[in-house]
This record gives structure tokens, sequence and C-alpha cells, in this order.
């Protein structure tokens, strides 16, 4: 192998291969990346075994060739170098790479290709496209959602379901759920569904810009795993095995007792504020609802050891007076994953779940279920 590249292509596309390298040390290799000549361009290849990345970077390959190096090193070293064009080669009989970036030369240790695990590349047709801007902001307003805790693993995943020229991401804890529906580029015949890693997802949405461009994504034959497709890019998951929990039903149906409406960036700041002193009484904030009072929603956190806080937000209510208390953190996290200008927040009791909407978005909600408020 030899091979010629911009050191600012290879640092970024080992940025994005990166992502995938075990840190575990479970199996010495998946601690390397894979460097690869490909159809005139240099491939690198990371896993973890539950996300693999394939990065094309271009190059002037005078040789074709591959092998492994130490991940780390390598990243480390090449951010470190100058613009410019870096030199690698390989020595097959020693299994070392040689970069060469004036004035600068490194030799690397490297383990056999053939020993890498075998990542997919997307096949030429895709089980369909969505564009870069959309499927980000999808991932963005679900994936937070899903449940860290591994004693359930669908609830790490996110619930993906392909559908006619629609697709639908849903992700639930025992105390929320959030719910995205959005339009495919290219119909899908019958119905798809996945439970993809939210963590995947994540990785899928750092990997992408916020462009129209599209996104092929495909789901091999056998359900086990679901690829990201790129030019540059290729992100595999595995897919999670079970049954997702009819999360419909935990949506309240009907018109709710009490609407209020109001400028996501202000439910946010009170959000904010109120929550540094509910973090000293079980993250608990009152949302206090009165249409007849100027404004008419007041959040407020009481810690009885340090002080308490309280915010009055303009808003636009429909229904009745109600008191209710929410965990901070679920609904800080929630507006913070929006960029709309405003929201929804429908109300159907005390102890009744709330219902986060987009105003003019039908395709968005999140349901949190409440704190029961201390007699």
């Amino acid at each position: 192998m030899k091979v010629t590249c911009l050191q600012e292509n290879l640092a970024r596309g080992l940025q994005i291969a990166g992502r995938a390298v075990s840190t575990r040390g479970s199996l010495p290799i998946l601690g390397n990346v894979l460097l690869r000549t490909e159809s005139g361009r240099l491939k690198l290849t990371a896993t973890n075994l539950e996300v693999g990345i394939n990065c094309w970077v271009p190059a002037k390959v005078d040789d074709e060739g591959a092998i492994t190096v130490p991940a780390k090193l390598f990243t480390d070293f090449v951010n470190s170098l100058p613009a410019g064009p870096t030199e690698l080669s390989l020595n097959v009989r020693t299994k070392t790479v040689h970069l060469k970036r004036d004035p600068y030369e490194a030799n690397f240790k490297g383990m056999d290709a053939e020993e890498f695990p075998i990542i997919p590349v997307a096949p030429d047709k895709p089980t369909t496209r969505v564009s870069k801007s959309i499927l980000r902001r999808m991932i963005g307003e679900v994936a937070f959602v899903a449940t860290t805790d591994d004693s359930r693993p669908v609830l790490t995943g996110v619930l993906t379901t392909l559908e006619s020229d629609k697709i639908t991401m849903a992700a639930a804890d025992p105390y929320r759920l959030s719910v995205r529906n959005a339009k495919l580029m290219d119909r899908v015949e019958g119905k798809l569904e996945v439970i993809i890693p939210a963590r995947s997802l994540q990785e899928v949405q750092r990997v992408l810009d916020d462009s129209e461009d599209p996104v092929d994504i495909f789901v091999t034959p056998n359900g086990s795993q679901v690829i990201f497709h790129t030019p540059e890019v290729d992100l595999v998951s595995r897919v999670i095995e079970g049954q997702f929990p009819n999360y419909r039903q935990v949506i309240p149906q009907g018109k709710p007792a009490t609407r209020l409406v109001a400028q996501r960036e202000e439910l946010l700041q009170a959000t904010r504020l109120a929550s540094l002193f509910a973090r000293d009484s079980a993250n608990m904030l009152r949302f206090q609802v009165n249409p007849a009072d100027h404004p008419p929603l007041v959040i407020s956190a009481n810690a009885a050891e340090v002080g308490d806080q309280t915010a009055k937000v303009e808003a636009t209510v429909e229904g009745q007076n109600t008191t209710i208390a929410f965990n901070s953190r679920f609904i800080y996290d929630a507006l913070g994953s929006l960029t709309a200008s405003e929201v929804a927040l429908e109300l159907g009791g005390p102890l009744a779940p709330g219902v986060i909407k987009i105003v003019g978005d039908p395709d968005y909600l999140h349901v949190v279920m409440p704190l029961r408020i201390p007699a």
C-alpha cells in the first residue's frame, strides 16, 4: 500500500471513523482503525461490534493494500501534523505503516487486515432515502429519551418505522415518550419496523451535515442490521431484537382540560432557572396555570434547605385552572431538543401525562409523566 492524501482530509476521516473505535479492550484489534485502498480512495473503518463506520478519504493511490493500526495513537499523531500532503506506505513483511509529512516521519506497528471484522457496505439500491437535515432533526428530537438502563434493551433503542412515504421514530423510558414523523424521499413497499440503538443514531446525527442531500437507508434482508449511507460515510448498526411497547397507549386522547401556548425560549429559560432550585427537591417543578391571571403561567421550585424561585411566563391559555408538577430535567430536555419558536403544553389534570407539541406541526409530540405533589 502506498497512498498520498491531505492531512486535513485524513484527520477528518479519522475523526468520523474513530467514533466507532472500541474502548473496552475485549478484542485488541477493535482498538485499531482499518486502512484500505478502494476505488482510488483511502477507506477508513472502525467498529465496536455495535456500530461500524466506513469513511472514504480522497487520495492518490500508487499501490493497493490494507492494514490496521492503533486508532488513538494514529489519530492523535495525524491531528498534530501540519496541513498538506501526507504519504502512507506499508511494509507488508513487518506490518508497519510509514507515515511521512515533511519534516515529520513515524512508523506504526499494525495488525493484519484479515483479522478485522467485516463491515458491510451499502448496496446499490437502498430501502429508502431521507434528507440529511430531516434525519438529523428527528434524531435530535427523539433519541435522547431512550433509556441507558440495559435491563430493558428495547428501551435503549428507537423504534423506527418505514411505511409508504413516511418514517416514524419513537423512543420511550418509564417516564416520557417522544415521537416524530417525517416524509421519505422514496416510498417503501409494505411496512418495516426496526429498533435501532439510540447511541447508533446519535453517531449518525454527528456525521451528517444539515443539508437537503439524501441519506440512503438500507435494512438488511434478515432485519439484523441497518446501514446509513452517504457518498463519504457508511454507518452500520446492529438492530435490537425484541418487542417495543405499544407507545400509542400512553398518548392522551381527546381534548385536553388545559392547553397553553408559549414561546419556547421563554419557557426553556424559566425551566432552566427553576431547575437550579429543583435539583435540591427531587427535581420537582410546579406549573400553576390560571387563565384569569396575567401572566397566566407560573413555574416554581422550592427547596426547603436552600430557597425557592418563581418565574411568570406569558402564554395563551384555553381551559381550566390547574397545578401540575414535572421532573425539571425531563421538561428541560424536551424543550431544549426543539428549534420551533412556539410550543403548546396540553394538560389533563394534576396526575395526567402532559403533552408538549410544536404549534403548527402535527408530526411531533412529547409525553411526560407528572410528579405527585406532596400534600
